[in-house]
């Protein structure tokens, strides 16, 4: 027993001793008058295990339930390694975002940068990121001027996807959404279709990528960590691979230039003022945006709608009515999309309860006074996005799912809603992701009926996004592709 004990007591000592250094490291600035809170026992540690808790992300999470009761909107913590300042306060928030560059920077942790590089607009700073960041502007504009064919390629994405449910009953819906996505973003990028053996060999890569991305920084072999890094090489080098193929051809063919519709990486390969680094970093960025948040929403809208036939029937109708107007196939416009009011609440809704994005990582440049507080240089900052979503001081009863709120509430979309971040780092892919859903929506609606198999299957904020069981649902094809009353059920 005293053996036993013996390592106990060392461990008990050493924590002791530790602690008041720790505290002097990481703990308060003589004084400054700090947000509230506390950093906990652990040193390093803190409260991050409490904080990235999995829970319901149409909640907040027993780690903020409790802080906000106890120190308010505003707290400090200790996350990730850092002493940090949480904010689920709508002014604070929108403070945080409009000084970015000023008083704050983005600062995630550091095994992120580890794995995805230094030249990806997520970790990017100042005058580079705001270069990038227009790079980025640069193309997703050019999808509308090129309409036409960006909807039709993602309607032919979208058709060919449910027509292979045909024969199918049941699907792991969330699957099938981030092939969705998957394909639409590389035919965007690099001109491929889903079939094409570049598009197999990314996505498994990619897969295992997005397993490490958020991993600890483990650099063992077989770690998740490791595993994500060697992918992330793997993607670049078919990247790079396909980049060097279509420069041969060029040369071969005596066309220095790109001739017809370009794609991104056509694009990117002729701005001229990008390194080869910036090039990969920017395919890394436009992956990770247009793969997994949109697929997340997706799914969570066809959750939500599930248990709400009365919405599922007004929404068939709507698409019904917006096809009804066109001339056998033609497709739908960028602005028949727009004009469908109920579609566009509900992508809201499912944005602002869901949370795909619950926060955001910040850190304060300088010394930066707020109202009664003081954040200290360096210290990390969080802004919640779900705090502010779900506080029912700006949205009425905003735990229920209710996408007729955007037609009636007067919501301060700017300040109450950042679903896709906001100020400077506002994400440039947001039209695309919108555009996606819509025309997923759309097919869908009008193509099959759906019953969720897991009641108990919620979206769950890891603290990233995701079903646990990844959303099974039993699935039927519509006979009528405007159905009765009857027939519009989920």
């Amino acid at each position: 027993m005293f053996l036993l004990l013996q390592p106990l007591a060392l461990l008990f000592l050493t924590v002791l001793f530790l602690y008041p250094l720790f505290r002097h490291a990481y703990g308060e600035p003589k004084g400054c008058k700090l947000p509230p809170g506390s950093f906990g026992w652990l040193p390093l540690i803190g409260k991050t295990m409490s904080f990235i808790n999995p829970h319901l992300s149409c909640t907040t999470g027993q780690f903020l339930e409790e802080n906000i009761k106890r120190y308010g909107k505003i707290f400090r913590s200790h996350l990730f390694g850092h002493p940090t300042v949480v904010s689920c306060d709508v002014d604070f928030n929108h403070f945080i975002m409009q000084n970015e560059g000023r008083l704050f920077e983005a600062s995630y942790p550091a095994s992120i940068p580890k794995v995805i590089g230094d030249f990806t607009m997520l970790v990017m700073t100042g005058d580079a990121h705001k270069r990038i960041r227009g790079v980025a502007l640069g193309l997703f504009s050019s999808m509308k001027t090129h309409e036409a064919a960006t909807i039709s390629d993602i309607d032919n994405i979208v058709v060919r996807l449910m027509d292979s449910w045909k024969n199918k009953k049941t699907l792991v819906f969330c699957d099938e959404t981030r092939k969705f996505t998957f394909s639409v973003i590389v035919k965007h990028t690099l001109s491929l279709s889903p079939e094409d053996p570049e598009t197999v060999q990314l996505l498994d890569n990619y897969k295992t990528f997005m397993k490490g991305f958020v991993s600890a920084p483990i650099n063992l072999p077989g770690t998740a960590f490791v595993k994500a890094r060697r992918a992330k090489f793997q993607i670049t080098k078919i990247v790079g691979e396909i980049r060097d193929r279509r420069r041969r051809q060029r040369i071969a063919a005596g066309a220095p230039e790109v001739e017809g519709t370009k794609d991104f990486l056509d694009l990117l390969e002729s701005h001229g003022g990008l390194a080869e680094e910036e090039i990969f970093g920017l395919v890394i960025d436009l992956l990770i945006g247009g793969y997994e948040t949109t697929a997340m929403l997706i799914a969570i809208i066809v959750k939500f709608v599930g248990n709400d036939p009365e919405i599922l029937s007004e929404l068939r109708a709507e698409h019904a009515a917006a096809r009804k107007k066109k001339a056998g196939d033609e497709p739908l416009k960028w602005q028949d999309y727009k004009d469908m009011r109920l579609t566009q609440c509900l992508i809201n809704e499912a944005l602002r309860l869901g949370n795909v994005v619950k926060f955001v990582h910040r850190k304060a440049i300088k010394p930066v006074r707020y109202k009664e507080f003081e954040i200290p240089a360096g210290w990390k900052v969080l802004p919640i996005l779900s705090g502010v979503h779900l506080d029912g001081s700006l949205h009425n009863d905003p735990f229920r799912f209710d996408p007729r709120r955007w037609q009636n509430e007067e919501v301060e979309i700017a300040r109450n809603f950042m679903p896709f971040g906001g100020g400077k780092r506002l994400c440039p892919g947001s039209d695309l992701a919108w555009l996606d859903t819509c025309i997923f929506l759309h097919h869908l609606l009008l193509k099959y009926s759906w019953k969720t198999q897991e009641e108990d299957d919620w979206p769950m904020s890891f603290p990233f996004l995701d079903f646990k069981k990844g959303l099974k649902i039993a699935i039927q094809p519509l006979s009528d592709p405007c159905p009765s009353q009857e027939q519009a059920t989920g």
